[in-house]
């Protein structure tokens, strides 16, 4: 190059870049540190699960069921959780695909398998991003009253739930480990994810190639700590707690379920102090009982 400033006639942004340097760096630490170590991040969870699962076994409830069935979360609520869930499975297997296909699945299928299912779960991605960002709203404005920190949340934490000990702990609708979860993954990462996504998947916003290449790690980066962290909620609203799964298929649980995991919330459903109430039909108990 003559190092003399040149012209380009073709409008946009760009046009008149030749050569962006900043695009080797992204992808070194793309292709490196954030393979490498995201990798790590997601097999970590995994792991631990696995061996807290083989050395405790599910979390039952103590008492028999009493067959008073109370009401948990409405069809509104359960609709907004299961299409922001399975988008976010959706989003994670096709992002696991590009991010780390080409060193897990790329040996094993072949080139052009391979290539079939990049391109597929490319346009997967990008159109189940949307229907993901406008769940995530809707849940978030459904759910952020019950997540509210208060002031017996701390002996939640401090006791960890009693998952080890087996002790019981009380707790509002959600437990403060749900509420971390709430904010920590669902309002904070999520958002993140949601915002960077956006900047990816409409590149006619006139942003540039290196606004777009940081968006890109800042993207891949939190959704690697959100799928870490969802691992540990799918586990317990699944095989990981006992009547768990049924409360957001049916919206229902068991008095004796309330009564042992979300204690004070129970005692305010008694009380008449909450929307949701107890099951028409079934009996529901005395003030003393």
């Amino acid at each position: 190059m003559s190092g003399k400033a040149q012209y380009a006639s073709v409008p946009g942004r760009e046009t008149n870049i030749l050569i962006q340097g900043a695009g080797h760096e992204w992808r070194k630490i793309r292709n490196g540190p954030v393979t490498f170590y995201g990798g790590i991040v997601l097999l970590v969870p995994l792991a631990i699960l696995l061996v807290f699962f083989l050395a405790k076994g599910p979390i039952k409830v103590h008492d028999p069921l009493t067959g008073r069935q109370i009401e948990r979360f409405t069809s509104v609520e359960r609709i907004a959780h299961w299409t922001m869930g399975l988008s976010f499975v959706a989003l994670a297997i096709t992002g696991i695909v590009i991010l780390f296909g080409k060193y897990v699945l790329l040996p094993v299928v072949g080139h052009a398998a391979f290539a079939s299912l990049t391109v597929l779960s490319k346009n997967l991605h990008n159109f189940v991003g949307p229907l993901f960002i406008f769940a995530l709203v809707i849940f978030i404005t459904l759910f952020v009253k019950d997540n509210i920190p208060k002031s017996y949340d701390s002996a939640w934490l401090g006791k960890f739930g009693g998952m080890f000990s087996g002790e019981h702990v009380a707790s509002g609708k959600f437990n403060a480990g749900e509420k971390v979860l709430f904010w920590s993954l669902v309002v904070g990462l999520c958002t993140v994810i949601s915002i960077t996504g956006l900047i990816l998947n409409f590149p006619n916003w006139n942003q540039g190639r290196e606004a777009m290449q940081l968006a890109n790690l800042i993207h891949g980066i939190c959704a690697i700590l959100a799928m870490a962290m969802a691992c540990f909620h799918i586990y317990l609203g699944t095989v990981g707690m006992e009547g768990a799964l049924k409360a957001m298929k049916t919206g229902y649980v068991d008095e004796t379920w309330a009564k042992e995991h979300h204690e004070y919330w129970y005692d305010e459903v008694k009380a008449g102090k909450r929307p949701e109430k107890f099951v028409a039909g079934s009996t529901q108990p005395a003030a003393g009982d």
